[in-house]
């Protein structure tokens, strides 16, 4: 098996190269691929390559015959996808399709693995049930919309022979993600506090929404039995990856807050106190668990407590 990854060196990267060589064993072969190439302490070296660039693409997949592309390739935070829109429709859809039609000219055997999120089905999580792959897609912002719109694109180049399955993970995270994202966010602030580096008081906004979480290891884990098992499955397939748990904000934050070592107070902060848009978002992962026997094996406990000393390790090295 012969792996080319695209955005290897974003958060998840490692956590799916780990992940496929616990089930795929000595035969093999990962080509790590990210916008800025250079050394790597997981990959040794990633391979500079812009998704957008359709000939770089071209000429990646032509040099490499992969048997599999896992396309992580994407603007990760919302934030910054709602900040520059033009550059999220490029990345999240020209260059899902540049892979796509590399895929389909210089390696049709290959399977194309596409990562897109649990947050394409938008306005439908207004239910509060669990969202299946059957469930309408209403994205809601350009970070979903643009997702949405890979998705359906690639769904329609199956059509033409592409070998794809559409991976729809919902939220996750774990040690090494960046302060874009929620628990880390949580996280680093209070290891800044523990270390005098801020004062005792996070402020926050509106702590009811509720989202479906997930470890890192879990959703690389489910990646690489889709890669693993791929000639087992039919093109075009559609997989949900998601524990089927929904967790509040501020529980999180109060489990963060309750291995501070430290007193902190919370205060909430008029400014950020807006309802959320989506109060529930939690995922219907039964497909994935029947069709490949995958299951989430971390606790998201756990992951918390491994996401605070991860934080504590960063604000110590400065």
């Amino acid at each position: 098996m012969r792996v080319l990854i695209t955005g290897a060196r974003g958060f998840v990267g490692p956590y799916v190269s780990e992940a496929l060589h616990g089930v795929c064993g000595s035969g093999l072969v990962v080509v790590a691929t990210s916008k800025d190439g250079g050394a790597h302490p997981v990959f040794g070296q990633v391979e500079a390559l812009d998704v957008t660039d359709k000939v770089a693409v071209q000429d990646a997949v032509a040099r490499h015959r992969p048997t599999h592309v896992v396309h992580l390739a994407a603007v990760a935070a919302l934030g910054a996808a709602q900040a520059d829109p033009q550059n999220t429709w490029r990345i999240h859809v020209q260059g899902a399709l540049n892979v796509a039609h590399a895929v389909l000219d210089k390696a049709p055997g290959c399977w194309m693995i596409h990562v897109g999120s649990g947050l394409v089905y938008g306005e439908s999580a207004k239910t509060g049930q669990p969202l299946d792959e059957s469930a309408l897609l209403a994205p809601i912002d350009d970070y979903a919309v643009t997702k949405a719109a890979a998705d359906l694109a690639l769904g329609a180049l199956s059509r033409q022979g592409l070998k794809c399955i559409r991976l729809r993970p919902f939220n996750h995270t774990g040690p090494g993600q960046t302060e874009a994202f929620v628990v880390p966010a949580f996280a680093m602030q209070i290891a800044r506090i523990e270390a005098g580096l801020a004062p005792p008081v996070i402020r926050v906004g509106n702590l009811d929404a509720q989202r479906d979480f997930l470890d890192a290891r879990d959703v690389a884990s489910a990646y690489a039995q889709v890669a693993l098992n791929s000639d087992d499955l039919a093109p075009n397939t559609i997989f949900n990856v998601a524990s089927g748990i929904s967790w509040r904000m501020g529980d999180i934050l109060d489990r963060l807050l309750a291995q501070s070592r430290v007193k902190i107070v919370t205060e909430q902060d008029s400014q950020r106190l807006r309802p959320s848009d989506l109060p529930r978002i939690v995922g219907d992962a039964n497909r994935i668990r029947t069709q490949l026997g995958w299951a989430p094996r971390h606790l998201f406990e756990e992951t918390l407590v491994a996401v605070l000393k991860d934080c504590r390790a960063r604000v110590a090295q400065g």
